[in-house]
């Protein structure tokens, strides 16, 4: 059986066959090819439920928790799970669920943000860097390497001591931190579509550097772009909760995972309750958001 031309004929004026241009893909239908890849993979699917689950739980932390995560009940100190409050009370009387529900809105909130900062800054040095090469290239990428020989924590706890402890802060410590990864993937897929025909096309045509960079070549680097900040944003929620951990998150009351974590380990003899659900809860986020990125790169990979 022979295959279809790519593309479509049309008789011209003198009698010949012309070639019909070819429009681009929808996106009605870039957004049902990315879910049917969802829908194919297992994996995928359980990570996608994972961290929908807490985007629910987080949306909905009012009406599933009466409680103020900042409210504090002497008469209620590091009490147990009871029909009260459902996962027990901290070391200020505070309740534990309410304090969980709210500081996922805070880990999704600063998560996804901290890495989309990284993104942008990432894509303005990588795209130049792999398109034009030479001194470009050069000067970029010495300059991130700089970055990179700082071991990724120290770099956040340098950075957010400098700075202060703050949310600004954290996702600024986060973007820093990701943005040379990010930068030598966006400078590796550069490097390899800029050799492509409609690259060659576009400059036939008269189109400007950036106007290449930014509709033919960055089109093209969106699946490895995806991902990447998929995987980059479990990676973020971890190191905030790490730096909640360290005091070098989010201040005092705001409710934080690694913060609680931080201000029960110490108690956790008496109430393992706070430092248990919080470990859980990133834990089970992060490992959610691995497993959708792993799904897509599986189910992409296969159809390449």
């Amino acid at each position: 059986m022979r295959q279809s031309l790519p593309l479509s004929l049309k008789s011209s004026p003198q009698g010949n066959a012309a070639p019909e241009e070819i429009r681009p893909p929808s996106l009605a239908r870039r957004v049902r090819d990315f879910l049917s890849l969802i829908v194919v993979s297992p994996t995928a699917m359980v990570g996608l439920v994972t961290v929908l689950i807490w985007v629910v739980l987080a949306v909905f932390a009012p009406q599933i928790s009466h409680y103020s995560p900042y409210e504090q009940d002497y008469t209620q100190i590091n009490k147990p799970p009871s029909s009260q409050h459902v996962l027990g009370t901290d070391h200020l009387g505070r309740d534990v669920l309410a304090r969980l529900l709210f500081g996922a809105r805070t880990i999704l909130l600063l998560g996804p943000l901290s890495v989309l900062v990284a993104f942008l800054v990432g894509i303005v040095l990588g795209l130049p860097a792999g398109y034009y090469g030479g001194w470009v290239d050069e000067t970029i990428m010495r300059i991130l390497d700089a970055f990179m020989a700082f071991p990724t924590i120290l770099l956040y706890m340098i950075i957010i001591s400098a700075l202060g402890p703050s949310a600004l802060n954290v996702v600024i410590a986060i973007a820093i931190g990701g943005t040379p990864g990010i930068a030598r993937l966006v400078r590796a897929l550069t490097m390899d579509i800029r050799t492509r025909e409609y690259v060659a096309a576009a400059k036939l045509r008269g189109d400007s550097d950036v106007i290449i960079m930014v509709r033919e070549i960055l089109p093209n680097c969106r699946g490895p772009l995806i991902v990447d900040f998929l995987m980059r944003v479990g990676y973020a929620a971890f190191y905030i909760g790490t730096l909640g951990f360290l005091g070098l998150g989010l201040p005092p009351p705001t409710p934080d995972w690694g913060g609680m974590v931080q201000e029960g380990h110490t108690r956790m003899t008496v109430n393992v309750w706070p430092v248990l659900t919080a470990t859980l809860s990133i834990i089970s986020l992060v490992i959610g958001l691995n497993l959708f990125a792993d799904g897509l790169r599986e189910e992409s990979m296969r159809y390449q």
